[in-house]
């Protein structure tokens, strides 16, 4: 495993990332940005997202490009002509807001939101929604503390999702008709956006002693590596040829000042987001 070296500066809160056609993809939180990102580090700005954050972005099975507007809790989808469109109609998950995406492999898309960026509330309203194949949404758990990152394991058996305010990884059985079933602690560690890989580890940021990084964990809690930043980190994501580059979006987070304060400074200061990458051993599996 290398240490982790800069691909990327310059952003504002990288967020969301995706491999998908041969590159990383993910949100710019605080410009509204969806970027696409080589290994060479070239990248190009695909679209802007007229919302603010958070946003986050997924694929149906046949390429469509889906976003998650938050603030809006809308589930939008960028047409041919550049448009977004609303994909579905959401009004009756009665939310006032939506965080994460991730479409599994039967197409299946699972959306999350409920809770506000306020970690002192230490409350649990966040919920799991689903959206069928047939554009039918409905939600499926409730009493999430801030639903953050998901990710379904490659048998679509699996949904593991990111509890952040709980400082837990939790697992659901995902039955035939998409609903979850079976809820259990997967992991007693702090995440945000995760990603799992082939030997059904997860990886996802945390703080191991007061420092940043991204840790990879196995189901029970067992640490199996760890990957340390110097700045916040936000979402990771395996990708590359082989699969064996961990893409890591960080930013510089102070963790006592409040998200609003945060926000504020990293969009009218300097931008400290970074996408950062690592060589691992594993190869990414399942979704997204």
């Amino acid at each position: 495993m290398s240490k982790p070296h800069v691909l990327m500066t310059g952003l504002v809160i990288g967020e969301s990332p995706r491999w998908h056609d041969g590159r990383l993809w993910f949100a710019n939180w605080g410009a509204q940005e969806i970027i696409a990102v080589e290994g060479t580090g070239r990248s190009e700005l695909i679209a802007r997202v007229p919302t603010t954050i958070p946003f986050s972005i997924d694929w149906l099975p046949d390429g469509r490009l889906l976003v998650v507007s938050g603030t809006e809790a809308r589930l939008l989808r960028l047409a041919p002509d550049g448009a977004f469109v609303e994909h579905v109609d959401t009004s009756g998950l009665a939310v006032s807001n939506l965080n994460e995406i991730v479409v599994d492999g039967r197409g299946n898309i699972y959306l999350n939101g409920g809770c506000e960026f306020d970690p002192s509330a230490r409350e649990a309203p966040g919920i799991i929604a689903l959206v069928t194949p047939e554009g039918k949404a409905r939600q499926v758990a409730d009493q999430i503390a801030f639903p953050n990152g998901m990710a379904v394991t490659a048998d679509n058996s699996t949904l593991i999702i990111a509890e952040s305010f709980a400082g837990r990884l939790t697992a659901f059985d995902i039955a035939a008709d998409g609903s979850l079933l079976n809820r259990r602690v997967w992991a007693d560690v702090f995440s945000d956006g995760i990603c799992i890989d082939a030997e059904g580890a997860v990886w996802g940021p945390s703080w191991r002693d007061g420092r940043p990084g991204c840790i990879r964990v196995d189901e029970g809690g067992q640490v199996r590596q760890w990957i340390e930043t110097d700045r916040a980190c936000f979402a990771c994501m395996l990708g590359g040829e082989a699969g064996t580059t961990l893409f890591m979006l960080a930013a510089d987070w102070h963790m006592n000042d409040g998200f609003a304060n945060n926000l504020n400074r990293l969009t009218t200061g300097p931008r400290t987001g970074q996408l950062l990458i690592a060589d691992v051993s594993v190869p990414g599996a399942g979704w997204p």
